[in-house]
């Protein structure tokens, strides 16, 4: 391990990257899109600028620390790894917000997934520049093969689910709609558990309390988003597909 690596922080960051999720997110679903809620009439962004400007720091923040870090071999597992979580917020923060069609954005929630995103990218970054090295085997290494295909399975069912649903509507609909096709098939939640699937196969990957911190983030976050929109389609919908489950399919 790298002797400038202070782990302290590290530690105190992927804690409160834990913890924090059962705090701010245990009871109602967070304020944007359907659920805005009692932020209807607060300061607003579009969606697409507000998209962009919460997920920027997750994407920017690893890349200057990568830039700045010291020069490794080409193929590097720690660039490797890191450029697995640049790959995902670059799609976030450059291709997404540029499809959606989605309400505006409150400010207020921007601003809490700024500071999320900001620390996240910071501890995700800093660990794997400073904190940790990798040996040469571990491309063979069966978590890290393991990791990478859920990954890159989990990161195309996240896309493929945003695709069918930005195809629910016409330009100019404001109707709900039930999502079709894919694993909307089998779940409400689709979406949410294609990035459920990549961030457990990126704690896997680099095998670190950083990337599983953010993984359990994103089971309690996303796992709630999801049983949330399967309540609300199942009050709006009389016809809803009364087999379908919110996350896992043929489970919950």
């Amino acid at each position: 391990m790298p002797a400038h690596c202070q782990q302290s922080p590290v530690l105190a960051g992927s804690a409160a990257l834990a913890l924090g999720a059962l705090v701010l997110y245990s009871r109602e679903p967070s304020c944007y899109g359907k659920y805005t809620g009692s932020l209807a009439a607060a300061p607003h962004l579009p969606a697409g600028a507000g998209w962009f400007l919460q997920e920027l720091p997750s994407l920017a923040l690893p890349v200057a620390m990568l830039a700045r870090a010291v020069p490794r071999p080409l193929g590097s597992a720690r660039d490797v790894l890191l450029g697995l979580f640049c790959a995902h917020y670059f799609h976030r923060t450059l291709v997404y917000p540029f499809l959606m069609r989605g309400r505006p954005f409150p400010v207020a929630v921007l601003f809490r997934g700024f500071v999320f995103c900001t620390g996240n990218g910071l501890l995700q970054g800093y660990y794997l520049t400073h904190c940790t090295e990798y040996p040469a085997e571990w491309y063979t290494d069966i978590r890290f093969i393991l990791g990478v295909c859920l990954f890159v399975l989990g990161m195309g069912i996240n896309i493929h689910s945003d695709y069918l649903l930005r195809q629910l509507r016409k330009p100019g609909e404001v109707i709900y709609k039930i999502p079709q096709g894919g694993l909307f098939t089998y779940v409400s939640g689709a979406n949410f558990l294609g990035e459920i699937i990549e961030w457990i196969g990126y704690a896997l990957a680099t095998w670190s309390l950083p990337a599983l911190a953010f993984a359990f983030f994103s089971i309690c976050f996303l796992g709630l988003r999801a049983l949330h929109h399967h309540r609300f389609y199942l009050k709006i919908f009389e016809d809803y597909p009364k087999f379908r489950k919110a996350l896992i399919p043929f489970i919950f």
